[in-house]
């Protein structure tokens, strides 16, 4: 029996079998653990508040997770819509069947203006040039009766990437009322540092003047939003010192816990990871039940017994010490395991840390496993380099630090030529590879 931890009481292969569903292509597959993502989603509805909808953030394939089946289990969890980056991205939910809103967090080409209209899709304006040429798209579409364009305005509160100044935000917000066949349907930004409630405060200062602007300008807001997984898991204390006046440092419903407003967007809250800036300490208590959704596996290629002074994998960046007992799993950084953690990183078999060794190459990685206690490893054992075995985790934000990154490059690097399993307490329910989606 492998010895695995993401829900399998069997092999991969044997559990592939019971459920009639196709063969692995390769012995390297992430697991991905749909329990988990209704339970990250339960979690983060307690965090946000009473009654305030939850839009899951499934832009860059869902955080590597995959897109679709990820949307499809939020969706029947009740997830009441998504956000994602870009135009295709939003069309392939529509095309995979997801009815729940769409909000576009970036503007999208013009040319599929009248297209995001009609796929019902909520497309973001910051630019005043894009938005007149987005408005006169729309506006065309409308005159030969096509469906009427949602916009949602972004606010520039100091992140400095995207969205209206406070300079701008009227005549903005003016011109979309102005245009026939669009309406605004909600207004948003985003915070640059949620771990810092200084600056945090002054960002939703910033955002509630625009939100009062606009409204006693007689522009109704049917949806306002800015926190994301930052402010939804940290706990934040009050700043050390007072801040300038008007800054909002001591603003009651960030310090409580609330500007939630009318929604929320959780990215990589919902897949049961935390920010890496914030410390265990920072952590609010319900979210320390987030799950993380996501393990990686892979069964060894070949085990082979080396002799001593043999260089392993290109370059060579490691030689064996003593005769050694060395692992070849089938990924590298052709699958988002990255080069960077050549001899820097470790896996887990039978429950025990073992050292990766040698340079990462595009299709491998080679282990260690001399050391690993009982009869010696072979091609039948299951490796795990990120996810639990035994009682031992590795943990994303652990191959983060390893590699010099942050826990988003390091799922969202994840790529799609990896097959992936989905599964539910009962085992494997779909697989998704290059060729072949499974079935649930």
């Amino acid at each position: 029996m492998e010895q695995v931890a993401d829900g399998y009481a069997v092999g991969i292969d044997a559990a592939l079998d019971a459920a009639s569903l196709p063969p692995l292509p390769r012995t390297a597959w992430l697991s991905i653990d749909l329990d988990a993502l209704a339970n990250n989603l339960a979690v983060i509805r307690r965090l946000a508040g009473p009654e305030i909808p939850v839009h899951p953030v499934v832009k860059a394939n869902a955080y590597g997770h995959g897109a679709l089946p990820v949307a499809r289990a939020l969706e029947a969890a009740g997830a009441d819509g998504f956000c994602v980056a870009t135009y295709d991205e939003a069309a392939a939910l529509r095309a995979g069947g997801i009815r729940a809103p769409v909000l576009v967090l970036y503007p999208i080409p013009v040319r599929l203006v009248a297209e995001a209209a009609r796929r019902r899709l909520s497309i973001t304006a910051g630019d005043p040039e894009l938005l007149r040429a987005s408005l006169a798209a729309a506006s065309a579409a409308s005159a030969r009766g096509r469906r009427a364009l949602d916009i949602q305005l972004e606010v520039e509160t100091g992140l400095g990437r995207g969205g209206f100044t406070a300079a701008g935000l009227a005549d903005a917000a003016g011109s979309v009322e102005r245009t026939r066949g669009v309406r605004i349907t909600g207004l948003w930004t985003h915070l640059q540092a949620p771990e810092d409630p200084a600056v945090t405060a002054a960002q939703i200062a910033a955002f509630e003047v625009a939100a009062a602007a606009l409204m006693a300008a007689g522009i109704r807001l049917p949806r306002r939003h800015l926190r994301a997984s930052g402010s939804l898991v940290g706990r934040l204390a009050a700043p050390a010192r007072p801040a300038e006046a008007g800054s909002g440092a001591g603003h009651p419903a960030l310090l409580d816990g609330g500007a939630s407003y009318d929604g929320v967007r959780p990215g990589l809250s919902i897949y049961g990871l935390v920010p890496d800036e914030l410390s265990a300490a920072a952590i609010a208590q319900d979210a320390r039940q987030l799950r993380p959704a996501l393990s990686l596996h892979a069964r060894p290629v070949r085990v082979q017994d080396l002799p001593a002074d043999w260089g392993i994998s290109y370059g060579p960046t490691f030689r064996t010490r003593g005769p050694s007992r060395i692992a070849t799993l089938p990924l590298g950084y052709g699958d988002g395991w990255s080069r960077a953690l050549s001899n820097r990183a470790e896996a887990l078999v039978r429950g025990v840390r073992v050292p990766m060794v040698g340079n990462v190459a595009m299709d491998a990685v080679m282990v260690d496993v001399s050391d690993v206690p009982g009869p010696p490893v072979t091609v039948g054992d299951t490796f795990t380099l990120i996810g639990r075995q035994g009682g031992e985790t590795i943990a994303v934000a652990e191959v983060a630090r390893a590699r010099g990154t942050n826990s988003w490059e390091v799922v969202t690097g994840m790529a799609g030529r990896l097959p992936r399993v989905y599964h539910a307490a009962s085992g494997p329910v779909a697989v998704r590879t290059l060729v072949e989606r499974g079935r649930r």
